[in-house]
């Protein structure tokens, strides 16, 4: 996918979480996030969008470092005051989405910002990661009201990818006393990602080699399986199963 794409998806993916969101009652819980309501989720992407928007267009040296919706007032006054009330939340949200698709549609190609995962640009990097933010919390929001999520199979691939390839081998331990492998394999679009754990840390590569554990599903299934959305049973798995609780334990993307 090319900036054009993920920035389209930044919009379609928008306006479906938003519709989800708006479908039932705000204090309804979301079995993915622990102690969230639809609430906090459409809070937490709102200023995720903010601040997204900000690294863009006010680049530094490091990501911009806020805690509060309030320290984004500066570049966003309209809508970052304050949280909007309930009644106002999901329209403050689509504001805030059509806030961070004109930031950008208008960016340079050449933006010179700071990207914290692999991209061909920061501005690849910041369009594809609010991509797939949207996107996993968009089934966060539909499951918590029963709806069947969809996703389109190279989509879900290129999302699996940033994760697999981009989250994955950033720094920290891992949960491991030798070195363990683990093949996931996209069926639909017959992609592969080999990731071998170490102590030290994940690497990943493209190549096909033999693993511990082999997973395969469609790229959809396993785009929910490996962001923790999903249970094991959604793939097939041949080897060492035990190293999805590895994954589990040692790739927990969270905002902070």
């Amino acid at each position: 996918m090319d900036v054009s794409e993920y920035i389209g998806a930044v919009s379609d993916e928008g306006e479906r979480f938003a519709r989800a969101a708006e479908a039932g009652s705000l204090a309804v819980e979301i079995p993915p996030c622990p102690g969230w309501t639809m609430r906090d989720l459409v809070r937490h992407l709102g200023f995720i969008h903010l601040w997204a928007a900000e690294n863009v267009t006010h680049p530094i040296d490091d990501w911009a470092d806020v805690d509060d919706l309030p320290d984004l007032t500066a570049h966003w006054p309209e809508l970052a005051t304050a949280w909007p009330d309930d009644a106002d939340l999901v329209a403050w949200y689509r504001r805030t989405n059509a806030n961070l698709v004109r930031v950008l549609e208008s960016a340079p190609p050449d933006l010179e910002c700071f990207a914290f995962l692999p991209a061909p640009t920061p501005l690849t990097m910041w369009s594809r990661r609010q991509a797939s933010e949207i996107a996993i919390h968009r089934f966060d929001a539909e499951v918590a009201h029963g709806v069947v999520s969809q996703f389109d199979e190279a989509f879900a691939a290129d999302m699996l990818d940033e994760l697999l390839a981009g989250f994955a081998p950033r720094p920290g331990k891992v949960a491991v006393d030798d070195t363990r492998t683990i093949h996931v394999h996209a069926s639909d679009v017959d992609e592969h990602w080999h990731l071998t754990f170490e102590p030290h840390g994940i690497t990943t590569c493209r190549m096909v080699g033999d693993a511990d554990l082999t997973v395969r599903a469609t790229a959809a299934e396993l785009y929910l399986a490996f962001w923790n959305r999903t249970a094991d049973t959604t793939l097939g798995l041949d080897g060492d199963a035990g190293l999805m609780d590895t994954w589990r334990q040692t790739c927990r993307v969270r905002w902070g």
